[in-house]
């Protein structure tokens, strides 16, 4: 029988309304956000901190299609009212880009990667008490997000866009591979729902109609995904946007039942950003 949590995802539609409930100004700068959950209190946000952009190149250079770029890898802890509590740094050398994050009851589990594909990563776990950070394994892939199967402790992993997902186990040793057979968004955060499951978030960025000068068109969207054969099970997209003009799952979301919907949390907007708090009901009896 499914919780509470997957019976309200289960409800969202294309026509769902997202309404936003709260705003809660950060008053720090936190960059490029990632990755975000909730453990009573306080919230803790993986942020890429980026100080000088990868460059493209028209062919590849050893294995790569761009320059690693530099940065640093942030774990910011804040409280309900924005203020921040800690600024733990995650990553070395080329690897600084964190990615979505997840909670095992014990330990956040933070990716950390080159910000090119098919580059290099390290799963960090972290303890939120004492805000220790340890590496716990390494791959030889980006990795943009990790979550804990609250079954048997396994590693569900993603790689550039989410195109491939792994698992691993507590050692980081690959238990499997599988294409993601979605092409509907690509995943940047994602989190254990229960009974298997997980509910990730993204984005897709969109052409415009041809001769416009607009930017892409970004398509949010939401997944509950089955982890025993990889799949998603019910999808649907999001079209609600920040102040700043992104829509609201572009990166860091976290989700949680809220009596007969759901509450979605979430830092689309970079540097000068805010907690956004949203709420989709849905009408007893339907």
């Amino acid at each position: 029988m499914d919780n509470q949590l997957i019976a309200a995802f289960r409800r969202l539609t294309r026509v769902t309304r997202w309404e936003l409930r709260d705003r809660i100004d950060l008053p720090f700068n936190n960059h490029h956000a990632q990755g975000m959950v909730r453990i009573g209190d306080l919230f803790y946000l993986s942020s890429v901190e980026l100080t000088e952009w990868p460059i493209r190149s028209d062919t590849p250079q050893n294995g790569y299609d761009r320059s690693p770029g530099r940065g640093t890898g942030h774990l910011f802890v804040f409280d309900r009212r924005g203020k921040l509590a800690e600024d733990i740094r995650l990553g070395e050398g080329d690897i600084y880009h964190p990615g979505g994050i997840d909670f095992d009851g014990k330990h956040l589990w933070v990716p950390v990667a080159e910000y090119r594909p098919h580059s290099q990563s390290i799963v960090y776990k972290v303890d939120p008490k004492t805000m220790r950070a340890e590496a716990a394994f390494r791959v030889r892939d980006h990795i943009g997000g990790v979550i804990h199967d609250g079954r048997n402790g396994t590693l569900i992993g993603n790689s550039w866009g989410s195109r491939r997902f792994y698992e691993w186990n507590a050692a980081g040793e690959l238990l499997r591979s599988k294409d993601n057979a979605s092409h509907f968004v690509d995943y940047q955060d994602a989190q254990y729902a229960g009974d298997g499951k997980m509910i990730a978030s993204g984005i897709s960025e969109l052409p415009q109609p041809a001769g416009g000068h607009a930017g892409p068109y970004e398509l949010g969207g939401l997944a509950l995904i089955d982890l025993d054969t990889l799949e998603a099970m019910h999808e649907v997209p999001v079209t609600a946007f920040s102040p700043h003009g992104h829509v609201i799952t572009r990166n860091p979301v976290f989700l949680e039942e809220a009596g007969q919907g759901l509450r979605l949390y979430a830092v689309p907007d970079d540097d000068e950003g805010a907690l956004l708090v949203y709420e989709a009901h849905f009408p007893s009896g339907k």
